[in-house]
């Protein structure tokens, strides 16, 4: 069995499609097909059902995938600790983190740990929450900043990987105002004509979020998908132009709802149903990293304690509201 065998596995698992994971894995679609086959003779049971649009994994996929992801990110793992070995005073951070944290929050939190601490060269990968796992999952970030939810589950496994809440964020219902300022798409009771939704693609973390918070506490509304993206920033430019309603992060829009250009979507103004308070957490793997990166780690765990210590009440708002089993703690497993 070959390792390329395991990546071009969950290429497909990604892809859904054999064509496009092939261009993903740069190879000739037989080629690939060849692959796959080789992986599931030496498996020795199918691993994919072809028959279904997109390929979706068997029931001895399905078992076989968490392997298969384990053991790329431990081969990936295993080879960075090597060469961080050799370079063991390697400085550079290298962050992943999500569209829209990279816009707002980012900048602001770094500029607070800089004031504490000389931090040195940091690279930033920009990206939906989905890529930002890829990133992780083959060593090729030390952090992740994200938006992050009890109710929403990721690919970053408490096994691996520990967490920090190091800030908060809510996801607010907006739409554009009308021309006397109300909401142009209302989110009210009784209203039973489906509104335009402005929604996020599944490898959007927030649309992972918001998926899982609606299976708990469904909406009263319902929703017509007009228009689908992982990038937050795009659907806040269709939500000013008026084409619907959209959950969007209130560190992004600040500005929009101070001008006016956007308004809260639900009624009355006051009514928190529509809103979903989020944590933004700061992941690692749990492997030991560079001195530089372990530094880090250290900086950000104390000054996200301090922050929750100054502020508390700041701090029990930026936990997402509470499912079974969640714990409003500052550092805690995904």
């Amino acid at each position: 069995m070959e390792l390329s065998w395991l990546d071009d596995f969950l290429a497909l698992v990604d892809c859904g499609n054999f064509s496009r994971a092939a261009d993903a894995r740069h190879l000739t679609q037989p080629a690939f097909s060849r692959r796959i086959r080789a992986l599931e003779d030496w498996a020795g049971t199918p691993l994919f059902d072809r028959s279904a649009q997109p390929v979706t994994l068997t029931e001895a996929g399905r078992r076989f995938r968490p392997f298969a992801d384990e053991t790329v990110r431990r081969l990936l793992q295993g080879r960075e600790e090597a060469r961080l070995a050799a370079q063991s005073e390697a400085a550079t951070l290298r962050f992943a983190a999500t569209h829209a944290l990279s816009l707002t929050f980012f900048p602001s939190w770094l500029r607070a740990l800089e004031a504490r601490a000389r931090l040195g060269a940091i690279t930033l990968s920009s990206d939906s929450m989905e890529a930002c796992e890829r990133l992780m999952l083959a060593g090729q970030a030390q952090f992740l900043l994200c938006h992050a939810h009890p109710a929403a589950a990721g690919r970053l496994d408490a096994e691996s990987f520990r967490s920090v809440v190091v800030g908060g964020d809510r996801l607010l219902a907006v739409t554009a105002p009308d021309a006397a300022g109300r909401p142009r798409h209302l989110l009210a009771d009784g209203e039973s004509k489906p509104l335009p939704h402005l929604s996020y693609s599944r490898e959007s973390g927030m649309g992972r979020i918001l998926e899982a918070v609606r299976a708990v506490q469904p909406l009263t509304n319902a929703l017509d998908t007009v228009f689908t993206s992982h990038l937050a920033a795009v659907l806040r430019t269709l939500a000013r132009d008026g084409r619907g309603v959209a959950w969007l992060p209130e560190s992004l829009i600040a500005e929009d709802m101070a001008r006016g250009t956007l308004v809260r979507a639900g009624v009355p103004a006051g009514d928190e149903r529509w809103t979903v308070p989020v944590q933004i957490r700061l992941v690692r793997p749990r492997a030991r990293q560079s001195k530089a990166a372990e530094s880090f780690w250290t900086l950000a765990v104390e000054a996200a304690l301090w922050r929750n210590a100054e502020s508390p009440t700041e701090s029990a708002t930026s936990v997402a509201a509470p499912v079974a089993g969640a714990e409003p703690v500052t550092e805690k497993e995904l």
